[in-house]
């Protein structure tokens, strides 16, 4: 695992990549959270280093969805264990 709180890597891979496109596309936590339909909080304790929160495939699959992608680009390419 990692120093932010044990998330495993490819679960801080997704975190990041969801992190860069938000501000790539100048988007605040309150719209991801809308996409998803869930509360701002959620967002923010997802990119807390302090708190375990993380996506899910059902999440990931709506972001994808949302931004016309698909949602192998929010996996990395290779396994990271």
């Amino acid at each position: 695992m990692n120093e932010k709180n044990d998330i495993a890597p490819i679960d801080q891979f997704v975190i990041d990549y969801v992190i860069k496109l938000r501000s790539q596309r100048k988007l605040n936590q309150q719209d991801i959270a809308v996409v998803l339909n869930v509360g701002r909080t959620f967002i923010t304790n997802v990119e807390s280093p302090k708190n375990r929160a993380k996506y899910n495939l059902a999440h990931i699959a709506k972001l994808a969805d949302h931004f016309g992608m698909s949602p192998q680009e929010f996996l990395p390419k290779k396994p990271m264990i």
